[in-house]
């Protein structure tokens, strides 16, 4: 598991626990919006990341 933060959008500063792909952080999450209005898409902010944590910014609207 890692952490993802969410650096922007609609979620912003929430933290997210998420699965590993591979032994490396998921390049995209989609995640319920906090107004029960379909989902949200964030993507990796870097390809390189490092430690127990990961760095998500907001793409748009599913």
């Amino acid at each position: 598991m890692i952490t993802a933060l969410l650096d922007d959008g609609p979620l912003k500063g929430d933290r997210v626990e998420v699965e590993m792909l591979e032994g490396r952080p998921p390049r995209t999450l989609d995640l319920p919006a906090r107004d029960d209005h379909g989902a949200c898409r964030y993507c990796l902010d870097g390809l390189v990341q490092s430690g127990a944590s990961a760095v998500y910014t907001f793409l748009y609207r599913v």
